[in-house]
């Protein structure tokens, strides 16, 4: 069979049948192939969108739920994340700078994710990427948020104790300002009133009337009440913990008894002249992790400025100790 097509002769003035080229047969096939498939995957659109049967819709409607439900997911697990880094820059540049703590390791905060798959079963369908992505983030974040749970128990339990020790520091001078004669003998080599020789005094001296209150200077249990006819005299210890505790003699008379628990600016006693001592005063001594220590660095709390200073100067002069 032969290809052909009409075709006027203007010299004849008639219709001829005229044989077709090998290239205006390829064309004519190449444009019906095009054409017919074409109209064939516009029918198979028409008749999805107009004939789509209410379980395709009803998937459809579903796919386009959970796409909604995914993007709202994504933005809540963004907001997570950053609350959970700005909670553990506190953590670190806040909390544990204020309590002395070292900042929670790297690894520990963030701790990787190793093993098997752990998003097998969402390989193969629809957004598997996107919700694989999802569920690694949220286990990241899991993990992120009981490494940050056990670090906020630890910086409470370290508040609790950083309280306690705040209470326990013999921080207060054990007579008030407005109640001193003056500072009669400071920490350091000074001449005894009795022995007369130079000794070590290891602690400060107090001048006052007899019968002033003398306060504890700190939260703690008295361990000692006792009274000597030399040295001291009639004195109380108080330890307050963390390696703190502290000496009160020459007193006139003590109020509590040995077990008691006291808190600061309690009375414990009054002034008095009582053991190798010339005069009505107070001897006063920090005793740091069994060491004696200068008691004019502790006095941060019921001191101006000015007034430490002042303080510190006056014991710090080579005076005659009363003790």
């Amino acid at each position: 069979m032969k290809w052909t097509r009409r075709r006027f002769n203007p010299n004849t003035l008639r219709v001829e049948q005229v044989p077709l080229t090998r290239r205006e047969i390829a064309r004519g096939v190449l444009l019906r192939t095009v054409g017919v498939l074409a109209i064939g995957a516009t029918s198979v659109w028409l008749f999805d969108q107009v004939f789509q049967s209410p379980a395709d819709r009803a998937r459809d409607r579903e796919i386009a739920f959970l796409e909604g439900q995914l993007d709202e997911m994504r933005g809540e697990l963004v907001t997570m994340e950053h609350a959970m880094e700005d909670m553990a820059e506190r953590d670190d540049a806040v909390y544990r700078t204020l309590l002395g703590a070292q900042p929670v390791p790297e690894h520990l905060r963030n701790p990787g994710i190793g093993g098997t798959d752990r998003n097998a079963d969402v390989r193969g369908h629809i957004h598997s990427e996107e919700v694989a992505d999802l569920k690694t983030r949220i286990a990241s974040l899991q993990r992120a948020m009981v490494a940050q749970s056990k670090s906020l128990d630890e910086v409470t339990e370290m508040a609790l104790e950083y309280e306690d020790r705040l209470e326990a520091i013999p921080a207060i001078q054990p007579i008030r300002a407005e109640d001193l004669n003056r500072m009669a003998g400071g920490w350091g080599w000074r001449f005894h009133p009795i022995y007369k020789v130079r000794k070590f005094h290891y602690g400060l001296d107090f001048s006052a009337p007899e019968g002033t209150e003398i306060f504890a200077t700190g939260d703690g249990v008295v361990v000692k009440v006792k009274r000597l006819y030399n040295g001291y005299g009639r004195h109380v210890i108080i330890r307050h913990g963390f390696g703190y505790e502290t000496l009160y003699a020459h007193m006139s008379k003590s109020i509590v008894r040995k077990g008691d628990r006291v808190k600061r600016g309690q009375v414990i006693g009054l002034v008095g002249s009582t053991g190798t001592s010339t005069s009505s005063h107070l001897h006063y001594e920090v005793h740091k992790n069994g060491e004696k220590v200068n008691p004019a660095h502790y006095f941060f709390n019921d001191l101006t400025p000015e007034e430490y200073e002042a303080m510190l100067a006056a014991s710090e002069l080579e005076t005659q100790s009363l003790d």
